[in-house]
């Protein structure tokens, strides 16, 4: 039997929350002369931790496998532009940003979102670890990186004072294996009195709504606020403001800060989500065990 660990605290994963079979790397498209070949199929069985409450998949494929060369442009989306343009918008006007600040997207595929920053004269950098999709942004004109990141990068970044006032990532945290090395990286990062707003699938809706088609095994990770909070506050990290959006069947906007920066004051949303989860049993073992038998009456 193989041996499973939570990959943010380490405690052996012994109760699966569904377990689907197996099924092969969604985004691992055949080439038209692979059709007679055989192709990989891998278990789709997810776990939740009972110490943490952090729902999640064996990782069978390196990231590097998966994403090296990606078949998703987030351009293809107009409401996905629109959505990063609103974004945008936003984020300038609350946190005062301006020429000399700077913004850095992890995962910034082809500059969908970093360009409405450029064009408000706001230095950007981009981290795209797909050289087919990060080609588009610097095409764009959108200076990229094309690297995982991860604590070295952030390590790189700290040290050459390139510190960003804003680190965006939005649908990256869930496809990353090494959670823990990913957001320490983020703290290296971030300038003092910085901001790192991510969105991710919100897993209360996946469960609540029977959402079976959001698990696959690109998404390592399904968090609920309450896990997502104690990951970043484990590496200095304090979640000041969160914000529910209807995207992808109903993601969270976290907002963080350097925890020693108490300028920015934990507002209302925090704990008024944190008390609703608790309140729907999401730091229950039930409440994700009984996602199972929701999904066979399905």
């Amino acid at each position: 039997m193989t041996h499973r660990a939570c990959r943010f605290c380490t405690t052996p994963l012994t109760h699966t929350v569904v377990d689907l079979g197996m099924s092969p790397l969604s985004n691992a498209y055949l080439k038209p002369e692979q059709c007679q070949q055989m192709e990989r199929f891998y278990p789709l069985q997810v776990f939740v931790c009972e110490e943490c409450w952090l729902v999640q998949l064996d990782q069978f494929e390196s990231p590097e496998q998966i994403f090296n060369d990606y078949a998703y442009f987030s351009s293809y989306s107009t409401s996905w532009l629109q959505h990063a343009a609103d974004y945008c918008e936003m984020a300038i006007r609350r946190f005062g940003l301006n020429s000399e600040s700077r913004v850095m997207e992890i995962a910034s595929n082809d500059g969908y979102l970093l360009k409405n920053f450029v064009a408000a004269g706001i230095p950007v950098l981009g981290v795209e670890p797909a050289a087919n999709v990060a080609e588009s942004a610097v095409k764009a004109g959108i200076p990229t990186l094309v690297r995982f990141f991860d604590t070295g990068l952030g390590q790189e970044l700290a040290a050459e004072e390139l510190q960003a006032d804003l680190i965006v990532g939005n649908n990256v945290l869930a496809h990353v294996p090494n959670l823990n090395d990913f957001v320490a990286g983020t703290k290296l990062a971030l300038k003092p009195g910085g901001v790192i707003t991510m969105e991710f699938p919100h897993v209360v809706c996946m469960i609540e709504e029977r959402q079976f088609d959001t698990i696959y095994h690109e998404h390592f990770s399904y968090f609920s606020f309450t896990t997502v909070e104690r990951v970043f506050a484990h590496h200095g990290l304090t979640l000041f403001d969160v914000e529910e959006q209807s995207t992808h069947g109903g993601s969270l906007r976290i907002y963080a800060r350097h925890t020693e920066n108490q300028a920015l004051e934990v507002g209302k949303r925090v704990h008024e989500l944190r008390a609703r989860e608790e309140r729907l049993g999401f730091t229950t073992l039930a409440r994700y065990v009984d996602f199972a038998a929701l999904w066979e009456l399905a």
